[in-house]
């Protein structure tokens, strides 16, 4: 079971301290404020994603949902918010508690149903590597080198797989005129 980290009642006890005040101050207008708490307190109890062997089942303050496996065609990691279970009809469903960080939970509780985003390759896998895929990690690997020169060349593959650092300029000559504009010449005083 996945839900809202019971640390978050600490959060609704400051919230309702920080409304009683103001309730105090003016009861009969503002007494309407400390159901705010009382709301946030109910979110945080019911909203809920269970895992079990025939799927999950998503509870929020309002509703619950069951999803068989059947159903499941995988999930999609937003940027923020919760994780979404993609259907196989074509539909979308937030699953409930389930933020970026409580991903592997639910994969470890699904039992294999839903992969872990975060589990290494295993060396077998790294190893099946194709010869175009090598060739485009040197490719990248020369192309970082050479930004981080700041000489501007750029690397691309040829049709053999290995690569080919080109240049539109003289790089050598650039960098000496650059540093003549930025730098003004020391004074001997």
């Amino acid at each position: 079971m996945i839900r809202i980290p019971r640390l978050a009642f600490l959060g609704v006890f400051i919230l309702l301290m920080c409304a009683f005040f103001a309730f105090v101050g003016w009861p009969i207008a503002l007494w309407w404020l400390l159901l705010i708490p009382v709301g946030v307190g109910v979110w945080v109890q019911r909203t809920q994603t269970t895992v079990s062997a025939e799927g999950l089942d998503l509870r929020t303050v309002l509703g619950k949902r069951h999803l068989d496996w059947s159903q499941l065609k995988g999930v999609r990691i937003p940027k923020r918010g919760y994780v979404r279970a993609d259907l196989v009809d074509g539909g979308e469903v937030k699953l409930p508690a389930v933020s970026y960080d409580r991903v592997r939970e639910l994969a470890n509780a699904s039992g294999g149903r839903i992969p872990d985003p975060f589990a290494q390759p295993s060396a077998s896998s790294t190893a099946k590597a194709t010869g175009s895929e090598k060739a485009d990690a040197t490719t990248a690997d020369a192309n970082d080198s050479a930004e981080e020169a700041g000489t501007g060349a750029t690397t691309t593959p040829n049709s053999a797989g290995t690569a080919n650092g080109t240049s539109g300029t003289d790089t050598t000559a650039a960098s000496a005129v650059d540093a003549e504009k930025t730098d003004p010449p020391a004074r001997d005083e």
